[in-house]
């Protein structure tokens, strides 16, 4: 984006969009946000320029982004990690490699892993936190599943649902590729 006058020209529309998107009314965020009714109005008709400190204080009662809303094409960007930008953990594990798909922020919430295993490979974990689940589709090879006293074999193309706040365990059957995507609560 090239001109300022083109951000600010987007802010009014974003900002009442999400405000409709929620179902809110101008008093509803004026509440929210400390920013009086009529400041909220004349934001989102143009007629005043916020402040940074008033604008944030809109976004964070909106639940929006702060630097989204002042992007020329909300919403159509694409992120691309190529093959050696991603993440990748090689020593938590027995001959495992872990690639780290999923962005940090979803840490803790939804992760979600491409595991290769070497020939007998095996990752180990300790129970996480009380409620987390995890779901295994093997893409490749075979891979036993071992979550609290219960295990189970998977072969290429099945999926495996289990808890994960036991300790758990995945074994390789020879060489095994698998996609994990860990579900906190």
């Amino acid at each position: 984006m090239d001109k300022p006058d083109s951000i600010l020209s987007l802010l009014p529309a974003r900002l009442k969009q999400a405000r409709q998107a929620q179902g809110l009314s101008l008093d509803a965020v004026a509440k929210l946000s400390g920013v009086s009714r009529s400041m909220v109005s004349q934001i989102e008709r143009g007629e005043s320029s916020p402040t940074v400190s008033t604008l944030w204080n809109l976004t964070r009662a909106l639940q929006v982004d702060f630097a989204g809303l002042l992007e020329e094409q909300a919403g159509s960007r694409i992120e691309v990690l190529r093959v050696d930008e991603v993440p990748t953990i090689e020593n938590h594990g027995d001959g495992c490699t872990i690639r780290i798909l999923s962005p940090p922020e979803d840490a803790g919430r939804h992760e979600v892993y491409e595991l290769r295993f070497a020939d007998g490979g095996m990752l180990e974990s300790e129970p996480h936190a009380c409620g987390t689940k995890e779901n295994l589709t093997v893409i490749e090879g075979v891979l036993t599943v071992t979550s609290g006293d219960a295990s189970n074999r998977l072969n290429t193309g099945e999926t495996a649902r289990y808890a994960a706040d036991v300790p758990h365990r995945l074994q390789a059957v020879g060489q095994a590729r698998a996609f994990l995507v860990v579900k906190g609560v």
